[in-house]
């Protein structure tokens, strides 16, 4: 059978789940060396959150009736010999849902009612109130009680007129876009705002998550979809009609909320299974779907090879009997091609950035920090040395020297106070900029500066200096940043020259990724900020609604900054407090040794000779890490996954520790 999506999609994560091996020994390794276990331990703790927490987000969107819902059971869950989505003729899904997979969570479907629209909280807050929400468990092991329970997302209610204003699903400005309503007068409406389903597919267990959204009307209703999940995606596949081709609807959706970024967008002629004719030859009815597609293409404005006419009904089908000549009659693979070539290199390209900016910054540190360490063994071995032959004088001579040195070492702590206070401070302002409460803060002027305009005329004018106003306090943290890092290298440099420490400090952190990310919300919030949301932000529930959402947003950004640049902090002041610890550690040794050698003189040869033994292990640790720091890279660039110690390649004695050698074994 032709390679599908998933089958690439699943590569991508056996990729990542060998990085995770690698990452994994290579923490298990330091945590196993007494005198680096806590080295590289922030470094180590944050590669892990990034690889677990990597999303790929692909977003499914359609007018009602387009076959939506049977193009994901097509491509994603054709291996289970069923349907999981709803895919019936008619409207299935009714609110956006979520497909994903939480370890931690067992298999369940969580509906959030769509009164909660009312009380103005933004969906990311919602996420964090289990009780917000009604939740079904799913056994998965049951087809009728799945089925049955994911029908609970194609549930409408009926309401009264006013309530579906106040609900946001009736526009007196746009009777068209408007929904049913019944011989009483009431609308009919979505039962549920958003649902979210924890199914342990193993695409989903990878980092996939499946995003299925209702027609028009439910996408311009919730400005969280439309504002926040779409434009989150990392791409987004646009359902037709090949009977049909583009509506007036299906226009509405592309002009208004997908067009922008077309680049990520893919077009979905599907039903072409409905051209059939037995009147009419295999050659007609293939010019007639290239007519479709050259026209579908012309109307949305995109290149013709982004629109692929296929058939998810018969693909479906194809993958559960499967029957390899029928699927590629379906056309489907040429989509998952077209998915796999687009976004998997992407994914990827990010995942080995993470890789290769971590492994090396861990490979520093246990450089740093065993360096630090061979040079106070050399110190140590010299001074020994220098008492071969020696009287008990000597020694006692060389403990006063000790001491003496010791008392002066300690004097670095009055150096190190001043350094860590302004330090606290310093840090302390610059954060500051990038809290949550000074976010609100910026918003709320935004909010003000709306309010002043006729009807919000004036909104996108007051998120446009808001978004500036922003870029400037993360050039202004990073301004201060890099002020923190001169501070500290000529500290640094003074505790070298002056105590012995051997200190380094590196690049402080970049935000162009905060940057970017600010900069996509910008465009796409810019992008809904025209005369039709202004009227509705006049309304005091939309806009708190609309307020929410963006701080919800925003604090992302805010808080990745403050964790790199935290992150970064930490790594510098671990550094400090290690060597420290160790030159303590030294002094102490150094006492030690000689009052062994003072007791007994046969003591300093066999001091000497471990000393070298530390100093060889020393070098053999900080080869393995290097080692192990390189496979990580080195996986990272891998086209293949890894499976076995041999095709790994790393030898995993060290010490003759046994049982360290198995645990590296398990964990490779």
């Amino acid at each position: 059978m032709t390679p599908s999506f998933a089958t690439s999609l699943d590569a991508l994560g056996g990729w990542r789940a060998a990085l995770g091996q690698r990452l994994d020994a290579l923490a298990r390794f330091l945590g196993e060396q007494e005198f680096a276990r806590d080295v590289a331990v922030e470094q180590l703790a944050w590669m892990r959150e990034r690889l677990a927490s990597e999303k790929l987000i692909v977003a499914f969107v359609a007018e009602f009736s387009r076959g939506k819902s049977e193009l994901i059971n097509a491509i994603f869950f054709a291996d289970t010999g069923r349907r999981i989505l709803p895919a019936t003729p008619g409207r299935t899904t009714m609110c956006p849902v979520e497909l994903g997979w939480q370890g931690d969570e067992t298999p369940s479907l969580l509906l959030l009612p769509i009164e909660t629209r009312l009380e103005g909280l933004a969906l990311a807050e919602l996420r964090t109130q289990p009780r917000a929400w009604r939740r079904l468990d799913l056994d998965v092991d049951d087809p009728a009680q799945l089925a049955e329970s994911l029908l609970q997302v194609t549930r409408t209610e009926w309401v009264s007129l006013e309530q579906a204003r106040a609900l946001g699903f009736w526009d007196d400005d746009r009777p068209d876009d408007n929904p049913p309503r019944d011989d009483a007068g009431h609308v009919e409406v979505p039962a549920w705002r958003h649902a979210l389903i924890n199914y342990p597919h193993p695409l989903l267990k990878q980092g996939l998550v499946v995003l299925d959204t209702p027609g028009l009307n439910a996408i311009g209703a919730e400005p969280e979809l439309t504002l926040g999940l779409l434009p989150s995606a990392h791409a987004t596949v646009f359902i037709l009609g090949a009977d049909t081709g583009v509506t007036k609807s299906d226009m509405a959706i592309w002009r208004d909320h997908l067009g922008a970024q077309a680049p990520t967008r893919f077009v979905v002629l599907n039903k072409i299974d409905t051209l059939d004719d037995p009147f009419a030859s295999a050659a007609q009815i293939e010019a007639q779907i290239a007519l479709q597609q050259r026209d579908t293409a012309r109307t949305l404005g995109i290149a013709t090879e982004r629109v692929f006419p296929l058939s998810a009904r018969q693909a479906l089908a194809a993958r559960v009997g499967d029957d390899g000549a029928s699927l590629e009659a379906s056309r489907l693979p040429a989509l998952e091609a077209a998915l796999g070539a687009q976004l998997l290199p992407q994914r990827r390209q990010v995942l080995e950035h993470i890789v290769q900016e971590g492994a090396q910054q861990i490979e520093n540190q246990v450089t740093r920090h065993v360096g630090d360490a061979r040079r106070q063994l050399a110190e140590q071995m010299l001074e020994l040395r220098g008492l071969r032959g020696k009287n008990g004088a000597r020694v006692r001579l060389m403990l006063a020297r000790v001491d003496a040195e010791r008392a002066e070492f300690e004097e670095c702590t009055t150096l190190l106070q001043a350094m860590r206070s302004i330090h606290a401070r310093m840090l302390k302002d610059m954060l500051t900029d990038l809290s949550s409460d000074r976010l609100r803060d910026e918003v709320a002027q935004m909010q003000a500066a709306m309010s002043a305009s006729f009807l919000n005329l004036g909104a996108k004018k007051a998120f446009v200096s808001l978004c500036d106003r922003l870029r400037a306090l993360l050039a202004n943290a990073q301004r201060r940043n890099e002020e923190m890092r001169e501070m500290l290298a000529a500290s640094f440099g003074r505790l070298n020259a002056e105590f012995g420490f051997s200190l380094a400090i590196g690049k402080t952190p970049e935000f162009e990724r905060c940057f970017g990310e600010l900069q996509l919300i910008e465009r796409n919030y810019v992008q809904y900020l025209g005369l039709t949301l202004a009227m509705r932000l006049a309304q005091p529930k939309f806009m708190e609604q609309f307020r929410r959402m963006l701080v919800s947003k925003l604090r992302v950004v805010f808080e990745n900054a403050s964790s790199d640049l935290e992150l970064w902090n930490k790594s510098v002041s671990a550094q400090v407090d290690a060597q420290l610890r160790e030159r303590r550690k030294g002094f102490k040794r150094r006492g030690e040794s000689l009052e062994k050698i003072q007791m007994a003189s046969g003591d300093l040869e066999s001091r000497i000779v471990e000393i070298e033994d530390q100093d060889e292990r020393m070098q053999q640790f900080l080869g393995r890490t290097i080692a192990l720091a390189e496979a990580l890279r080195e996986q990272a660039f891998a086209v293949a996954l890894a499976t076995d110690v041999e095709h790994i390649g790393i030898d995993i004695e060290f010490f003759d520790d046994e049982p360290h050698a198995e645990a590296l074994q398990r964990q490779a």
